[in-house]
């Protein structure tokens, strides 16, 4: 049991990884449109995934662009930068079953809950259930793992000093 705990722990490491990684990609591309036309480039977006830029989401995304200049450009991708080092460290916790990194992830997963669920409840799709369902079940595996070594049932958790 102990080492399917692991597994899955890791999986969850790895998980958090590819989404850090992911948010520095989406960083770079920001910086990529730093001195463009950023409401162009949107436009461009919308058209090649066959949005209709008179829907709702694609023209807000496409307005936002507008306004954005080279400074806020930098600033998100700076944010994305932050975001993903913080992802990284998760994941990295994860992989060396530290405590910490546990518990971090139980509450830095667990505050995006409410609002998926308000998501969910403002307009249903697919993705959005998705995204609320692998959530919640990477927060519930982890507090289920977080109760089995609290209770002595299973020890994952590195020694006093390797913490």
């Amino acid at each position: 049991m102990k080492t399917n705990i692991v597994r899955g722990v890791r999986t969850v490491a790895v998980f958090e990884g590819l989404k850090g990684t992911l948010v520095f990609i989406a960083g770079f591309g920001l910086l990529s449109l730093v001195h463009k036309d950023v409401q162009d480039t949107a436009e461009q977006l919308v058209q090649h995934l066959h949005l209709n830029p008179a829907r709702h989401y694609p023209r807000i995304f496409i307005e936002a662009a507008g306004h954005i200049d080279d400074t806020g450009l930098r600033s998100l991708a700076a944010l994305a930068c932050v975001y993903g080092v913080v992802r990284f460290i998760e994941a990295y916790g994860l992989w060396q079953k530290k405590v910490w990194a546990s518990w971090f992830a139980i509450i830095s997963g667990s505050i995006y809950l409410p609002i998926e669920a308000y998501e969910i409840f403002e307009s249903v799709t697919w993705m959005k259930v998705i995204v609320f369902l692998i959530n919640a079940f990477i927060v519930g595996y982890l507090v289920y793992v977080r109760l089995l070594t609290r209770s002595g049932r299973i020890e994952v958790d590195p020694s006093p000093s390797e913490r």
